[in-house]
């Protein structure tokens, strides 16, 4: 997983993984949290993550984050 900054308020969750063998034990859910708390400790006000509709359990429920609106552009 990676969290990326903007340089002000807001940071951005990036590829959370896990590898199969080790799935559904909570591991997952763990990084994102750790990473909330790090973001929150570098003074980050937001923590945003995009994920496909499969994965709204994990996020939302699991994880806290609640849907937003967004927009997207298809550059190629």
């Amino acid at each position: 997983m990676q969290v990326c900054w903007d340089g002000g308020a807001h940071a951005f969750v990036l590829d959370t993984a896990v590898h199969p063998d080790h799935g559904r034990q909570g591991i997952g859910k763990q990084l994102v949290l750790t990473a909330a708390e790090e973001a929150r400790k570098a003074g980050c006000e937001w923590l945003h993550v995009d994920y496909e509709p499969h994965l709204k359990a994990f996020y939302e429920d699991a994880c806290g984050f609640r849907p937003t609106d967004a927009g997207l552009l298809k550059l190629r």
